[in-house]
This record gives C-alpha cells, structure tokens and sequence, in this order.
C-alpha cells in the first residue's frame, strides 16, 4: 500500500473514530433525552440503540481500515470493498449534512461539521481511487 494512502487513511479513520466515540457521549452532552417525553420510554430506547449503533460502526469502520491498509495480511481487494463502504456512508453523512444541516443552533457549527464531514470523505475518496489506479501485478 503507498505511503498516501495509508495517511489519508489513517487521518480519516482517527477523525471516524474521534466522532464515534464522542459520539457515545452526545445524547447526554446535548440533552436529547430532555425532548422526548418521558412516557415515551420505546422511544428512548430506539434513540440509545441507533446512537449506539451508529457510534459503534463509525469507531469499527475506522479501526478497519487502518488495520486493513497496514496490515500486511490484506488484499487490494478487501482493501477497496471496505473503502468503497466508507465512502458511501461518509458520502451519505455529507448530503444529509447539505440537506438537513445540523449544528445550526450555534453559528458555525454547522459549516464547521459539514468541512469535517467533507474533509474525512475527501481522504477515504482519494485513498480508494489511488488504490484502483494502481496496477496490479501479474
């Protein structure tokens, strides 16, 4: 694996894991709980479970991939199906992020998300297409 690619990766993947983490935390920094009403309890459990869900599977993406790109066991092959995942949910976040902007409750906020969202998608992105532009050995 280039040397590129395993820095673009592993910057994208510490920020995936910075966010999934933090992640864990933001339903109780942010209060979400306060907006949902208490006799809703199935509701709440709901929103525990996906955030979970969702906080898991960014720190799992980013351990993946770094693991995967300097590992020296995996293939060009598992390299670029776990990347193009990647992008596809970072892709994902961004349009939501154009769409449905969040952080607009502070002023910033929500550009400063939607840079990061893109600068993390930008390093998955170009490291995948760096990755299917090599040759491959015969």
């Amino acid at each position: 694996m280039n040397l590129l690619v395993k820095i673009l990766v592993t910057f994208g993947s510490s920020i995936s894991i910075g966010f999934g983490v933090w992640h864990f935390f933001v339903p109780t920094a942010w209060k979400w709980y306060y907006y949902i009403a208490s006799a809703a309890t199935e509701l709440v459990a709901a929103v525990r479970a996906i955030n979970a869900f969702f906080s898991l599977s960014l720190v799992l993406f980013g351990v993946v991939n770094i693991l995967l790109v300097d590992g020296d066991k995996s293939n060009r092959y598992s390299i670029i199906v776990m990347l193009a995942a990647t992008c596809v949910m970072w892709i994902t976040r961004v349009a939501f992020q154009v769409i449905y902007p969040q952080g607009s409750l502070y002023p910033g906020l929500q550009y400063g998300m939607l840079s990061a969202f893109v600068m993390v998608t930008l390093c998955y992105l170009i490291s995948l297409l760096s990755v299917l532009s090599q040759k491959i050995p015969v």
